[in-house]
């Protein structure tokens, strides 16, 4: 009978007008997500927008609106990236690496071994940079063992993705349920409470992937098989300056300026057999002078005859011209947050700016035949990038991407101390943490310090490895989601899933919660996902009358576990280009994935966290 009564006074309470702040609220949130899911914009200047329009309403006060970027969950997001870093700089992440190498003989070893190594690495550090520090493992032992890397690039994505469910540091949605939780009931998820359920799902998970879950993904042409996989010998000549030639005595940039709107590239200058991978803009040409010129095939004709230039070899072979001791010819794949998203090459003057050529762009796996200088770059997309060999890691990591190559230790100079040195100091933070004698964001933090104050890292590296873009992400919805709980929207949302779920058992309304955030976090960013769904959940716990902590937990499963889409995770997107995979290739392994996830979760949430 009082269950009974409980449920009717919900009703009632449901049937209620709402408030102009609960409508107010949930209507800049909700046109945000409808912002972030249709890829179009920033998700970061959507956040930065919402909530100005959230201070301008009234819903978010404005001597408050820039306390999220000073939240515990953002100092700790960034600290994780930071602390990554300094794990790559140092080398200990390679050291595990080269240890794998016998055991990418055998296929189904190949692939569980590199995803096995993400999941681990995943979980102590972020993990898109476990991804960025294994991707050129896993590219360059597909070439060496003939086999496609769409093989092993899906599986080492949802490898480090899964790794990051099992400590409070392995993903952002961890870090942001768990800093929800000491708001909104005094005392925090701590380093391990993530490990049990977290440990059994990422296990399953990555038993599913290395054994079945591999043979359902399409084999695809790959970007990162060097610069034949972009067929860029149809883009290249030779193109002599002859002793007639009307361009003696005139600079590249004169010759730039004769070219127009020509879809044509100067790329390098060859002269006394030395290579000029930046064309000097100011150097007077000579007769005897070779100039590389890349140019789509229809534009060679033209472009040589606007020269008055003597072709020497069209097609002309790579490995002798765009590269020697002082070039290097790198891909590269767009990182999320990088400058050039949304930007066409044009625009972006990397040779002017960087000292760079861009020689050919790959998506999804195809190069791209249209002209190049209107392309507009996208997340995931392939650079086959040329440069000074001592310059073009540092461009590349300016620009926003990741090599698909191994890289060589930078700032420690290879030091077999510095590996040591990088896990102790990490190693003790997570100590110290995990303890309670400090808090995890400044022990981690110290830990960063710790690495410039060794010199593992350069004090402008701390700030290159912090993906801005999240932290103004996270730092603009938190005051938003705060807002929607404050106004009372949240608690509205929740009785109303309370009174139709009213014959419903709670472990069913839990696997509910699952599954809706895990089909949330396959379009939207995972971050903002558990921001908007972790106080709706310790909601419908309230309203239920069970222990809030599972339905938590649920959220934290469910906000990581993208594995639908391309766009659900970023490292989805990483690898879609690398890996020449199609939007609707991810669900072929993706959703029997998410099933086994559904089926491990529930019940191992129930048990060590029960209703």
């Amino acid at each position: 009978m009082d269950r009974a009564l409980a449920w009717a006074r919900l009703a009632r309470e449901h049937e209620q007008t709402m408030t102009y702040e609960q409508i107010a609220s949930v209507s800049v949130l909700g046109f945000a997500l409808l912002l972030f899911a249709w890829g179009r914009l920033r998700y970061d200047m959507v956040a930065l927008a919402a909530l100005f329009a959230g201070v301008v309403l009234g819903v978010v006060p404005g001597q408050e609106a820039f306390d999220g970027f000073g939240h515990p969950a953002v100092v700790t997001v960034a600290a994780v990236l930071i602390l990554s870093r300094g794990l790559s700089e140092s080398g200990a992440t390679k050291i595990i690496a080269a240890a794998l190498q016998p055991l990418f003989r055998v296929q189904w070893m190949h692939i569980s071994s590199l995803s096995g190594v993400a999941a681990a690495l995943s979980g102590f550090m972020n993990n898109v940079g476990a991804l960025a520090l294994l991707m050129p493992v896993a590219i360059r032992s597909a070439i060496d063992a003939k086999r496609s890397a769409s093989l092993l690039l899906m599986p080492l994505a949802f490898g480090s993705i899964l790794g990051g469910l099992v400590t409070l540091i392995g993903t952002p949605p961890n870090i942001i349920v768990a800093t929800y939780r000491q708001k909104a009931f005094g005392e925090p998820f701590y380093m391990f409470d993530f490990t049990p359920v977290g440990a059994l799902v990422a296990l399953a998970g990555l038993a599913f992937v290395a054994i079945f879950g591999w043979r359902l993904i399409p084999l695809r042409r790959a970007a990162g098989g060097g610069a034949e996989a972009f067929g860029i010998e149809d883009y290249l000549a030779e193109a002599k300056v002859g002793e007639e030639s009307d361009a003696i005595g005139k600079t590249i940039r004169d010759l730039e300026e004769t070219i127009g709107e020509q879809d044509i590239k100067l790329v390098a200058l060859i002269r006394d057999e030395r290579i000029y991978p930046t064309v000097p803009r100011y150097v007077r040409l000579r007769a005897g002078d070779v100039l590389l010129i890349e140019s789509a095939p229809d534009g060679l004709k033209d472009a040589v005859k606007a020269l008055n230039l003597e072709i020497v070899d069209a097609g002309a072979p790579m490995a002798g011209l765009l590269t020697s001791a002082d070039v290097s010819l790198v891909e590269a794949v767009i990182a999320s947050g990088s400058q050039l998203t949304g930007r066409t090459v044009r625009g972006a003057r990397m040779r002017r700016r960087h000292g760079v050529n861009l020689l050919a762009v790959s998506r999804q796996g195809q190069p791209y035949r249209g002209r190049l200088r209107n392309f507009v770059f996208a997340e995931g997309d392939v650079l086959l990038l040329q440069g000074e060999a001592d310059r073009i890691d540092d461009v590349i990591a300016t620009l926003g991407c990741l090599p698909l190559a191994n890289r060589g230790l930078s700032s420690f100079g290879g030091s077999p101390r510095a590996p040591l040195i990088a896990v102790g100091l990490f190693a003790t933070a997570i100590a110290l943490g995990a303890f309670g004698v400090l808090p995890i964001a400044v022990a981690l933090a110290g830990a960063g310090l710790g690495m410039v104050l060794t010199g593992l890292m350069q004090p402008r590296q701390l700030y290159e490895a912090v993906d801005w873009s999240v932290i103004v992400l996270l730092g603009a919805l938190i005051p938003l989601g705060s807002a929607l709980e404050a106004s009372g929207a949240t608690q509205l949302a929740a009785d109303f899933v309370a009174v139709h779920a009213v014959d419903l058992p709670p472990w069913v309304v839990l696997a509910l919660i699952l599954v809706v955030t895990m089909t949330v976090s396959d379009v939207l960013n995972n971050a903002a996902t558990a921001v908007v769904m972790a106080p709706l959940a310790a909601s419908v716990a309230g309203a239920l009358d069970v222990n809030p902590d599972a339905y938590l937990m649920a959220v934290a499963i469910g906000a990581s576990c993208a594995f639908l889409t391309p766009i659900g995770h970023q490292n989805n997107t990483l690898v879609m280009g690398p890996g020449g995979y199609r939007f609707g290739d991810y669900w072929r392994m993706g959703l029997p994935l998410e099933v086994i996830i559904v089926a491990v979760a529930v019940p191992s949430i129930l048990y060590f966290w029960p209703l």
